[in-house]
């Protein structure tokens, strides 16, 4: 009786969920990426529905998928040839349980409300999991830095933040950068809220210049806290980075830092890419090479080569899962591994996979991973030393202080494991050890769905 019981149960769950896809869908219309994050969170969050009914009884799944707030307006900017042009800006503000809302600002042309809206739903179950008294949120704009004079991106940037800064503030929305959107752009961005708002609020933005108020380690908070995830599941299999061999997409700030600190901790990386193709070097990456070519010059993986021709470089950035490695770190895009690229992970002898980007892996790739017992980071769990240690920023610039790079590198370290403890701990408690997808999900929910219990319907 008690085991029919428990599939009326499940089934009753199943169905709910179905229904508030549905409107989610009917809501939403030609929102993809947005769909699939839903989706994505609803298949983990079946446990703990059918343990704690009362989050479907109040409600809570239908406010949650509901920004607070959607922002949108036009942006424009003349260029150097004195031409008008306009772009699109974004902000949503998703949810404010735990917090203000806290989340990138990504210029990049893929950039539409539904990814937006995607990002944002992953950054409150983010955000939740690092501890932090932070809500979630994500805006940006379809403005492509690449290409464009110093003097551009300082006049895009003051016209975004002009429209921006109404809706923002220390306690009520803390943007930072993202894809495309560095400690360059946050200074143009912050010094016209300043001159707007004829005040100096260091606490409006995050990702700030050391000189005004930004962090030691924020730059390489992502890719580090990416590999300290890493560290601990592997610890908990009796296993080490030392030796690993390790594949890593994309060559931008979490890709570099993620292979830094894998290789301060003994690994081989072999392989990291950019959009055009990928670079293989056999005895491992010459990181003040890629550093150089990305961080100094702007230029593409494929000059690599000229100072390392005895590295191979393929066009097509997505056959980097050809590589065989031990660990791969997906740091590039949404969706960069779909279903045959897993089973060629796996076939390979792949023992690890974290994401360093937010949701790089699509949902078939990820049942492959399960399915085979690989171990498996989700992006909301290990990628979020970036927005953890922002809020360390934030913490600073309340106290008019600033720590050394190890301070924070130590409490970085200290979140990630918690992270990575909570997501063990709700794994088990829900009947799925070792499903840290489930157990990321659900312990970034039961923290906000607690929270917005305890506030009402507001």
């Amino acid at each position: 009786m008690k085991e029919k019981n428990s599939t009326n149960n499940k089934q009753i769950v199943q169905d709910y969920l179905n229904e508030v896809y549905e409107t989610v869908v009917v809501r939403n219309p030609n929102e993809a990426e947005f769909h699939q994050a839903v989706s994505l969170i609803f298949k983990s969050l079946i446990p703990i529905l059918e343990k704690y009914p009362i989050y479907m009884e109040k409600g809570i799944l239908e406010q949650l998928i509901e920004p607070e707030r959607v922002i949108s307006f036009r942006v424009p900017w003349v260029d150097d040839e004195g031409k008008v042009n306009v772009n699109r800006g974004f902000r949503v503000q998703f949810n404010s349980a735990l917090g203000p809302y806290k989340g990138g600002l990504r210029f990049h042309p893929s950039v539409n409300l539904s990814i937006v809206k995607f990002l944002g739903l992953q950054q409150i179950f983010k955000n939740s999991l690092t501890g932090q008294q932070i809500g979630g949120g994500k805006g940006g704009a379809d403005f492509d830095p690449k290409g464009k004079s110093d003097n551009e991106i300082m006049r895009f940037c003051q016209s975004f933040m002009t429209e921006l800064a109404k809706y923002i503030g220390p306690d009520t929305d803390i943007p930072a950068g993202d894809v495309g959107v560095g400690s360059k752009e946050i200074g143009y961005m912050f010094g016209q809220y300043k001159k707007m708002r004829s005040s100096f609020e260091a606490g409006v933005l995050t990702g700030k210049g050391l000189g005004y108020g930004g962090s030691l380690a924020r730059k390489e908070a992502t890719g580090y806290g990416t590999i300290y995830f890493v560290q601990a599941m592997l610890k908990d299999r009796g296993q080490s980075l030392d030796g690993s061999t390790v594949v890593v997409s994309g060559s931008g700030n979490v890709s570099i830092y993620a292979i830094e600190k894998a290789m301060q901790l003994g690994a081989n990386v072999v392989a990291c890419s950019d959009s055009n193709g990928y670079i293989y070097d056999e005895n491992g990456i010459d990181l003040d090479t890629v550093k150089n070519i990305k961080e100094e010059n702007n230029g593409r993986i494929t000059e690599y080569i000229d100072k390392h021709p005895g590295a191979t470089y393929v066009e097509g950035c997505t056959d980097i899962w050809n590589v065989p490695c031990d660990i791969a770190l997906p740091c590039a895009t949404q969706n960069e591994i779909d279903e045959d690229a897993a089973k060629k992970l796996v076939e390979n002898g792949v023992k690890a996979v974290a994401e360093g980007a937010n949701m790089p892996s699509a949902t078939e790739a990820i049942n492959v991973f399960l399915d085979n017992k690989i171990l498996f980071g989700p992006a909301k769990a290990v990628n979020a030393g970036g927005v953890a240690v922002s809020s360390l920023e934030m913490s600073q610039n309340s106290m008019r202080m600033s720590w050394s790079f190890e301070e924070v590198d130590a409490k970085l370290q200290d979140i990630m494991q918690t992270i990575y403890e909570n997501c063990v701990e709700a794994s088990e408690a829900f009947d799925c050890p070792g499903d840290f997808v489930t157990g990321a999900n659900i312990a970034g929910f039961k923290k906000v769905a607690d929270a917005m219990l305890e506030q009402g319907v507001v």
